[in-house]
C-alpha cells in the first residue's frame, strides 16, 4: 500500500507540474516526503514547484538534498542549473552545467554533451572572464575529458547547418584550429593584463626595483607557469595551420623565448638552455630567408665579429633585400654606398622581384653619410648600427662622435651580455679599440691615461692588433718616449701588408720618432716615406711629412733652417690648411728672417690658430702680442680657444661662463692663467678661481698665479683660502710688495687689524708713497680705533684715531687724486675723537687738529657757511671733543668741494656732512642750533635726491626729525624699511620713536622685530627695557638692561648709567649684608667706571660712581669722583642757575663731606657741610609734605657738621649742630630716633659721667616717645653692659623681648638685637643661654648665614665639634658661593678628617675673599696646628 501511495502522489505531482499547478504539485510532493523523506523524485518535484512559486532558497535546499541522495542523476542538476540561471548566479550556473556534462558524458550521450557544452561556452562568453572562457573552450580540445564522447558526433553539414542543434560543436571537434587560435589570443591578452596590473601595483611599493627589473620579475613569475608555449606548439603541429599563421606563431615563440631569456638571471641554469633554443630558431629562420624581422635582428645583434665586413656582406645584403623599408636597412644601404660597396651583388634570397628595386635614400640630399646619420637616429640601441656609425666616424676623423657612440656601444654590449648570457668579446674589443683611438687623437693628453688603460686590455687579449698598436704608439709619441713608440710602430708595420695606407702611416710615424732621436737618419726615413705619398689622394699626409722633414731640419740649425723653410712652403702647397706649417713659418719670420718680419709672423700665427686651436705655440705668441698691445679681449679669445683645443671647456656650460674643473694636468697653464685674470677683472670670482686652480696644476711654482688666486679668493669672501694662497705666493717671492699688501687686505677684512697694520707698514717701508697702501692703512687704523673705543681702551683709541688722521694727511700730500677718500677718513676719525670729553695726550691731538684745520681754514662751502664757522685751535686752552667735532664738520664739507660728482659718491659725502652737522648742532648753546639742524636736514634730503634707494640716508633723516616732526620721522623710517626690511637700526629707532610718543604697543612690535633680526643689537635690548619699564615690569627691565650692557658695555652710555642707578637704589633703601651688597654692586661699578673714563663731563654718572665706591669701601676713590661731580655741577649752575642743578650740587657736597669724615678729613668735611648748609634755606619756606627730602637733607648736613665739629674737638659747636638737627626732625620720628641715637653715642664718647647720664636720659625719652625704636633700645642696653647696670640692661631687654618675633624681625632685619642678647649672656658666662638664643634665631630665619656662623662659633666654644660641623654643612657650603665665604674659614678649624682637607678649606676661603684678614689668620692657625711652622 505504501508503494502505491508514493507512486500515486508522485504521479499527481508530475501531472500538476505539467499543468503548471505548482501548489498542487508542492502539496503532493510534500506528502510523499512526509511519508518517505529520502525520495529523490519527490525532492526534485518539490524543488521545481518551489522554483516556479518563487521560493528560491527552499528550492535550492531541496535540489541540494536530491543531489546528495543521487549525485549521478541528472534531474536535480538540471533543476538547480535552471535555478542558478534565474538567479543570474553565473559561476554556480556554469559549475552545475559542468556536472551535467559529466553525467551525460558518462552516459555517452554525445548530443546532450554537445548541447550542454555549447550552453556553457555561451554563458562564459557572455558572463565570464578570459580564464573562464579559455577553460570552457578547452573542453573542445583533444585533452578534454569529454573529447571521446564528442568525437562520436558526425562531421558538420555545411550545406545545412541548422539540421542539428550541435553544429558548432561538430565544427570545433572536426577542426580544432580556430578554437586553439582563440585560446591563444585570450591567453596572450590575459598575460598582458596580468603584467600591467601587477606592475602598477608593485611599482609604488617602498624599495621597489627599477621598472625593467620589476617587469622581468613579474614576467618570470608568469612565464614559468604559462601555457602559451604548449598552445604555440599545438598551432605549429596542427595539420590545417597555414604558412602565414605558422610564421606568425614562430615570431611569437621567438619573442616569448627572448623575453624569458632576458628575464632569467645569469646564475639560472635554464638561461643557457633557453638561449640555445632561441639561437636554433633564429638560425633556421635566417638560413631559409624567412622575413621575420625580430629573428634577423637577434641574429645580427648576436653576431660576434670585430668589423662590419666580417659579419658577411651577403647576410647584410639579404637583410636589406628582405626589409628594405626599415631604418636599419637604410643605414646599411648608406654604409655600402659610403664604402663604395655594391648593394645588389651576389644576392641569394627568396625575395620577390619587387624587392629588387632599389628605394631612394632616406636623406634629403641622397648623400651616403647623411643617410647613415639620419637612419642612426632611431637605431641607437642597435649594436650593428653602432658598429657601422663608428666605422663611418673613424673615416671622417670625427673623434668626438666616435667617443660618444663607442661609449654607448659598450653599454649596449654590456646590456646584451646581461640579457643573453653570451659574451661578445670581439665586438667589445672593436668598440674599445675605436674608443681608445678616438681618445688618443681627440684632445691629446687629456684622454691618454684612459686610452692607455683600454689599449693595455686589448693588447693583452690580442698583442698583434694593428689599430691598438698604432694608437698606443701615438700615446708614446705624445709622451716623448720616442724609442718605445718607434718599436710599437715597427710591430704594426710587420703585421700590415706593404703599401696599404695604414702601413705607410705607420712607417711615417716610425720615421718621425727616429728623427727625434737621430735627426739625420730620421730625415732620410721621412724622405723615403714621402716617395710613397706621391699620389694626389695623400695631400694631407704629404703636407704632414714635408712639415716633419722641415721641423727636423730646423732642429739641425744653421744652414738647414733655409731648407726647413722650403719644406714648410712645400707643405702648404700640398695642403694650404695644414696649421703646423703656418706656425713654423711664423717662428721663422719672427726669429730667423733678416730682418725679422713680425707682421708676416703675426699673420702666420693667426692663420695657424684659426685652422687649429691645438697650435699652442702660435696661440701663446699671439696672446703675448695682444697683451703687449693691451688688447685684453683678444687675449681672452685666444686663451679660451686654446683651452677649447685642449678639450677642457664644456660647451654646455661655456655659454653660462662655466668651466669643467676635472682632476687633469693642463698642458697650457698660461691660457688658464690669462683666463683667470680676465674673469677676475670682470668680477666673476668663481670662474676666476677655477681657472687659476687649473693653471696651478701646470706650474705649482707660479708666484703670480698664486697671487691672483689669493686675490680672487679674498674678493669672493673665502678669506681662509685667500690667506693660504697669498702665503704661498709670499713664500715664492718674499720681495713682492703687492702680495704683502693683499695679505693685509684679507687680514683687514677678517678683523685681524693688528696684523693688517703690520703688513701695510712693511709695504710702506719699501714704498712710502704708495697711495693705495696709505688709504688701506688709514682704513685699518680707523676700524681699530673704533674697536678700541667700544672696548674701553680710550687712550689707545685716541692714539689710533690720531694715527688715522696723520696717515690720511700723508695721503693728501702724496697724491691729490685721492683727496675725497682721505678727507672722509679724516672726518670719520675726528668724529670718533669727538666722543671724548678730554684727551690724554693733548699735544699730539693739538698738533693733528692744527695741521688739519690749517688746511681747512677759509674753505667752508656756501651750503653751511651761514651756520658754521671753523674756529682756529687756540694755544693754552684744553682740547675737548667739541674741537674734534668742529674739525670733522669742516673735513666732510671740504670732501664735497674736492670730491667726485658721481651721484653715489656725492650722496655719501652729503650724508656724512649732514650727520656731523646734526651732532655739532647739539653742542651749540646759542640760537644757531635750529638753523644748523635745518641745514643738516637739507643736506640729508639732498643726499636722498642723489641716491633715493639708500636706507641709511632715510634713517639719518628720521633722526633729525625725531623730536620736532614725528610724522616725517616715522615716514622716513618706514621708507628705510621698505628699502631694507631687515634693517635692525631702523626698526629699533622706529620703536623708540613710538615709545617717545607713548605708543607702547607699537613700540614693542617694532622693537621685537628688531630683536628677531639681530639678537645682539644692544640698543634694541635697551628699547625693550624701556618698554618693560613703561609697563611696570621693573625686574624684567633690569634684566634687559643688564643684558644690553653685557653685550657691549660702552655702546649705550645712557643704559650704563641707568643700570648702575637701578642697582644702587635697592642697596640704599634695603639693609643687606656687606658681602651681598658688594657683589651686587660690582657689575654696576665695572660698567660705570668705564663710562666715567669716557664721559668725564657727566656729573650724574660721576656722582653715582662715587656713591657706589663708598658702598664698596673705596672711600678715597669715591670722594674723588664726587669732587669732580661737584666741580662740573658748579660750572653748570653758573651757566644756567637752574634750581635742580643747585639741589644736585648740595647733595653732592653732602655726600662728599660724609666720605671725608670716613677719611678722617674733618676740616674738609666741615667745609663741604657748610657749603651745603649755606645752599639750604635756614627756615623751611616750602611745604614739608611736598618736599620732605629738603628736611632730611638739612638734618643730615646739620648732624654731619656736628660730627665733624665733634671730631675736631669743638664740642660746643657740635652740640649746637646736634640740637639743630634734633629740632629739624620734629615731624619725622624715625629720623629723630636715628639722630637721637647718634647724638647719644657722641655724648657717651666724651666720657664724662654727666654726659653719659644725659645720653641715657636722651635714649629713655626717645624710647618713651617711640617704644618700638629698637636702635635706641639696643644702644641703651649696650650702655648698661658697659656700666654693668643690670637694672638698665634688664629694662632694655624686657622691652626687646616683649615685642613679637615677626615685629622684631621687621624692625631689626640685621638681627642686632639677637647679637646683643648673645653678647649679654656671654658676658654673664652663660654660654648655654647664648646657644639657646642663637638656635631660636636660626630656627626663625634658617637662611641667615650670620646666624648659622654665630651658632657654629658658640658650639665650637662649647667644644661640640660635631654640632659645629653639622651646622656649617660644609658640603653644601662649598657649592654655594656666599655661604662658602662666610663659613669655610670656620669649617677648616672644626674639620678633623685630615690635614690636607683643612688646609684646602682655608686656602679656598682666601681665594673667595682675599681681603678678609680673619681668613689669613685662619690659614696661619691651620699651618701651626699641622706643624708646618
Amino acid at each position: 500500500m505504501s508503494s502505491s501511495f508514493v507512486k500515486s502522489k508522485l504521479k499527481v505531482a508530475r501531472d500538476a507540474l505539467g499543468k503548471k499547478q505548482y501548489e498542487a504539485a508542492r502539496d503532493a510532493a510534500s506528502q510523499v516526503l512526509d511519508y518517505e523523506p529520502d525520495n529523490y523524485n519527490a525532492h526534485v518535484f518539490l524543488g521545481l514547484a518551489y522554483l516556479e512559486l518563487g521560493h528560491h532558497d527552499k528550492s535550492e535546499k531541496l535540489y541540494r538534498r536530491a543531489i546528495e541522495l543521487k549525485p549521478d542523476q541528472v534531474l536535480a542538476w538540471q533543476g538547480i542549473s535552471r535555478l542558478y540561471e534565474q538567479k543570474e548566479q553565473w559561476d554556480a550556473f556554469a559549475s552545475s552545467l559542468e556536472e551535467v556534462l559529466r553525467i551525460f558524458s558518462a552516459c555517452n550521450d554525445a548530443t546532450k554533451v554537445a548541447e550542454t557544452l555549447q550552453k556553457l561556452i555561451d554563458t562564459r562568453r557572455r558572463h565570464g572572464s578570459r580564464k573562464q572562457i579559455i577553460a570552457a573552450l578547452s573542453y573542445l580540445l583533444m585533452d578534454s575529458p569529454f573529447y571521446d564522447v564528442l568525437s562520436a558526433l558526425p562531421p558538420p553539414d555545411y550545406s545545412n547547418p541548422n539540421s542539428t542543434t550541435t553544429f558548432i560543436t561538430q565544427e570545433a571537434v572536426h577542426n580544432s584550429l580556430p578554437v586553439i587560435e582563440e585560446i591563444m589570443t585570450l591567453t596572450e591578452k590575459e598575460e598582458e593584463t596580468f603584467m600591467k596590473v601587477e606592475f602598477d601595483k608593485r611599482r609604488t611599493r617602498l624599495g621597489a626595483p627599477p621598472p625593467d627589473i620589476l617587469r622581468n620579475e613579474i614576467g618570470l613569475e608568469m612565464w614559468r607557469t604559462s601555457k602559451l608555449p604548449h598552445i604555440y606548439e599545438e598551432v605549429l603541429n596542427h595539420p590545417k595551420t597555414s604558412d602565414e599563421l605558422r610564421r606568425s606563431v614562430e615570431a611569437k615563440i621567438i619573442r616569448y623565448k627572448q623575453q624569458i631569456l632576458h628575464a632569467l638571471p645569469l646564475s639560472d641554469p635554464d638561461k643557457s638552455l633557453v638561449g640555445m633554443e632561441l639561437a636554433a630558431l633564429v638560425d633556421g629562420i635566417v638560413a631559409i630567408g624567412i622575413r621575420n624581422q625580430l629573428a634577423w635582428s637577434i641574429f645580427l645583434e648576436g653576431t660576434d665579429k670585430e668589423t662590419v665586413c666580417e659579419r658577411g656582406l651577403d647576410v647584410l645584403r639579404r637583410y636589406i633585400q628582405a626589409f628594405p623599408d626599415t631604418d636599419l636597412a637604410q643605414l646599411l644601404r648608406g654604409y655600402f654606398m659610403y664604402m663604395n660597396v655594391p648593394v645588389d651583388e651576389n644576392i641569394d634570397s627568396e625575395a620577390d622581384e619587387s624587392s629588387n628595386v632599389m628605394p631612394t635614400l632616406a636623406s634629403n640630399n641622397g648623400e651616403p653619410f647623411s643617410a647613415v646619420m639620419d637612419a642612426f637616429g632611431s637605431q641607437q640601441d642597435s649594436i650593428l648600427a653602432t658598429q657601422v656609425v663608428i666605422d663611418v666616424y673613424l673615416q671622417e676623423l670625427d673623434y668626438l662622435g666616435v667617443i660618444h657612440v663607442a661609449e654607448n656601444g659598450l653599454g649596449l654590449v654590456k646590456k646584451y651580455e646581461q640579457n643573453t648570457g653570451r659574451t661578445l668579446g670581439n665586438v667589445r674589443k672593436a668598440f674599445n679599440v675605436a674608443l681608445a683611438t678616438a681618445l688618443v687623437h681627440s684632445y691629446p693628453l687629456k684622454h691618454h691615461q684612459r686610452a692607455g688603460q683600454l689599449l693595455d686590455d686589448v693588447l693583452k687579449q690580442d698583442p698583434g692588433h694593428v689599430d691598438a698598436l698604432l694608437a698606443y704608439g701615438y700615446i708614446l709619441q705624445r709622451a716623448k718616449r720616442w724609442e718605445e713608440a718607434g718599436s710599437v710602430f715597427s710591430k704594426a708595420i710587420e703585421r700590415l701588408p706593404p703599401g696599404v695606407p695604414k702601413c705607410v702611416r705607420a712607417r711615417e710615424e716610425r720615421a718621425w720618432c727616429l728623427s727625434r732621436i737621430r735627426i739625420i737618419e730620421g730625415v732620410q726615413a721621412l724622405r723615403d716615406v714621402l716617395k710613397d705619398l706621391e699620389s694626389g689622394e695623400f695631400k694631407l699626409d704629404r703636407a704632414r711629412c714635408l712639415w716633419r722633414i722641415g721641423r727636423a731640419c730646423w732642429d739641425l740649425g744653421g744652414a738647414f733652417r733655409e731648407e726647413a723653410y722650403a719644406n714648410f712652403i712645400q707643405s702648404l702647397r700640398c695642403d694650404p690648411e695644414y696649421a703646423p706649417s703656418y706656425t713654423s713659418l711664423g717662428v721663422y719670420y719672427s726669429e730667423f728672417a733678416v730682418p725679422p718680419d713680425l707682421t708676416r709672423a703675426s699673420k702666420c700665427f693667426q692663420k695657424a690658430f684659426e685652422l687649429s686651436p691645438t697650435e699652442v705655440e702660435a696661440a701663446r705668441r699671439l696672446a703675448e702680442g695682444f697683451a703687449n698691445e693691451r688688447e685684453w679681449d683678444l687675449v681672452e679669445v685666444v686663451a679660451r680657444r686654446t683651452i677649447e683645443g685642449e678639450g677642457l671647456l664644456d660647451l654646455a656650460t661655456e655659454e653660462e661662463g662655466g668651466l669643467v674643473v676635472g682632476r687633469y694636468l693642463p698642458a697650457n697653464g698660461w691660457a688658464w692663467k690669462a683666463l683667470g685674470v680676465v674673469e677676475l677683472s670682470r668680477q666673476n670670482y668663481v670662474q676666476s678661481i677655477e681657472a687659476l686652480q687649473i693653471a696651478l696644476r701646470a706650474d705649482e711654482e707660479d708666484q703670480v698665479c698664486w697671487l691672483r688666486l689669493g686675490e680672487a679668493y679674498s674678493k669672493a669672501g673665502r678669506y681662509a683660502a685667500a690667506l693660504k694662497a697669498l702665503a704661498r705666493a709670499n713664500e715664492l717671492n718674499p720681495d713682492d710688495w703687492l702680495c704683502t699688501y693683499l695679505i693685509g687686505e684679507v687680514q683687514r677684512q677678517t678683523g685681524k687689524l693688528g696684523e693688517a697694520l703690520y703688513s701695510y707698514n712693511s709695504v710702506l717701508r719699501k714704498r712710502p708713497d704708495e697711495v693705495g697702501v696709505l688709504i688701506s692703512l688709514a682704513l685699518t687704523e680707523l676700524a681699530l680705533a673704533r674697536e678700541e673705543w667700544i672696548s674701553g681702551f680710550f687712550v689707545r683709541a685716541e692714539q689710533t684715531f690720531a694715527s688715522t688722521i696723520s696717515t690720511s694727511l700723508s695721503t693728501v700730500e702724496a697724491s691729490s687724486g685721492y683727496g675725497g677718500i682721505a678727507w672722509k677718513l679724516i672726518g670719520d676719525a675726528l668724529l670718533g675723537l669727538s666722543g671724548a670729553t678730554t684727551f690724554a695726550d693733548q699735544e699730539v691731538i693739538r698738533d693733528i687738529l692744527v695741521k688739519a684745520t690749517s688746511m681747512l681754514q677759509h674753505v667752508t662751502s656756501k651750503r653751511i657757511a651761514h651756520v658754521f664757522t671753523l674756529s682756529p685751535i687756540q694755544d693754552g686752552l684744553p682740547l675737548t671733543g667739541s674741537h674734534a667735532l668742529q674739525a670733522a664738520v669742516a673735513s666732510y664739507d671740504y670732501r664735497i668741494t674736492i670730491g667726485s660728482t658721481d651721484d653715489i659718491v656725492m650722496g655719501s659725502a652729503l650724508y656724512d656732512l649732514g650727520l656731523a652737522l646734526h651732532a655739532w648742532s647739539k653742542e651749540e648753546r646759542a640760537t644757531g642750533r635750529d638753523s644748523a639742524l635745518e641745514v643738516a636736514s637739507s643736506l640729508l634730503k639732498e643726499a636722498l635726491y642723489k641716491d633715493p634707494n639708500e636706507p641709511t640716508y632715510w634713517t639719518a633723516l628720521a633722526i633729525t626729525y625725531f623730536l620736532d616732526r614725528p610724522k616725517i620721522s616715522q615716514h622716513a623710517y618706514i621708507k628705510a624699511l621698505e628699502l631694507d626690511p631687515k634693517n635692525t637700526i631702523a626698526w629699533t629707532q622706529l620703536g623708540l620713536l613710538y615709545l617717545y610718543y607713548s605708543d607702547v604697543a607699537l613700540a614693542y612690535e617694532a622693537l621685537s622685530k628688531a630683536h628677531i633680526l639681530d639678537p645682539d643689537c644692544s640698543i634694541t635690548w635697551v628699547g625693550l627695557a624701556l618698554v618693560a619699564s613703561s609697563n611696570g615690569a621693573d625686574d624684567h627691565a633690569h634684566a634687559l638692561l643688564e643684558h644690553a650692557i653685557g653685550l657691549y658695555p660702552l655702546a649705550q652710555p645712557a643704559a650704563t648709567v641707568e643700570l648702575a642707578a637701578r642697582l644702587f637704589r635697592p642697596m640704599s633703601s634695603q639693609v643687606k649684608s656687606g658681602v651681598l651688597a658688594k657683589e651686587e654692586l660690582l657689575p654696576a661699578f665695572a660698567a660705570l667706571n668705564l663710562y666715567a673714563k669716557q664721559r668725564q663731563d657727566d656729573a650724574r654718572a660721576l656722582h653715582l660712581l662715587g656713591l657706589i665706591c663708598e658702598r664698596l669701601e673705596g672711600l678715597e676713590q669715591g670722594a674723588e669722583w664726587i669732587r669732580r661731580a661737584t666741580t662740573l655741577l658748579e660750572v653748570a649752575y653758573e651757566d644756567t642757575e637752574d634750581s635742580l642743578i643747585e639741589r644736585q650740587f648740595t647733595i653732592a657736597h653732602t655726600n662728599l663731606a660724609r666720605l671725608k669724615i670716613g677719611l678722617h678729613d674733618y676740616t674738609g668735611a666741615l667745609e663741604s657741610f657748610d657749603i651745603a648748609l649755606g645752599l639750604l634755606p635756614e627756615q623751611l619756606t616750602v611745604d614739608r609734605e611736598r618736599e620732605p627730602e629738603i628736611g632730611m637733607l638739612r638734618v643730615q648736613v646739620l648732624f654731619g657738621s656736628g660730627l665733624a665739629h665733634f671730631k675736631l674737638g669743638d664740642f660746643q659747636s657740635a652740640m649746637a649742630r646736634f640740637q639743630a638737627a634734633l629740632d629739624a626732625t620734629v615731624d619725622n620720628h624715625v629720623l629723630r630716633g636715628h639722630v637721637t641715637v647718634l647724638l647719644a653715642q657722641c655724648m657717651w664718647a666724651v666720657g664724662t659721667d654727666e654726659l653719659r647720664e644725659s645720653a641715657k636720659a636722651l635714649l629713655l625719652d626717645s624710647i618713651t616717645a617711640d617704644p618700638e625704636n629698637l636702635m635706641s633700645i639696643s644702644t641703651l642696653a649696650g650702655m648698661g653692659f658697659l656700666t654693668e647696670d643690670d637694672s638698665l640692661v634688664d629694662a632694655a631687654l624686657s622691652e626687646i623681648q616683649s615685642l613679637p618675633i615677626e615685629r622684631r624681625q621687621e624692625l631689626d632685619p640685621r638681627a642686632d638685637v639677637t647679637y646683643l642678647l648673645i653678647q649679654h649672656h656671654l658676658g654673664l658666662a652663660d654660654i648655654g643661654q647664648a646657644v639657646q638664643i642663637a638656635q631660636k634665631a636660626l630656627h626663625i630665619e634658617p637662611s641667615s648665614l650670620r646666624m648659622r656662623r654665630d651658632l657654629a662659633l658658640l658650639t665650637l666654644k662649647q667644644g661640640n665639634k660635631a654640632a659645629t660641623q653639622a651646622i656649617l654643612a660644609v658640603a653644601s657650603a662649598v657649592r654655594i658661593l656666599e655661604e662658602a665665604k662666610e663659613t669655610l674659614a670656620l669649617a677648616c678649624i672644626t674639620d678633623d678628617r685630615g690635614k690636607g682637607r683643612s688646609l684646602s678649606y682655608a686656602q679656598k676661603a682666601i681665594m673667595l675673599d682675599p681681603g678678609n684678614v680673619q681668613n689669613w689668620k685662619t690659614l696661619a692657625y691651620v699651618h701651626a696646628r699641622n706643624g708646618d711652622l
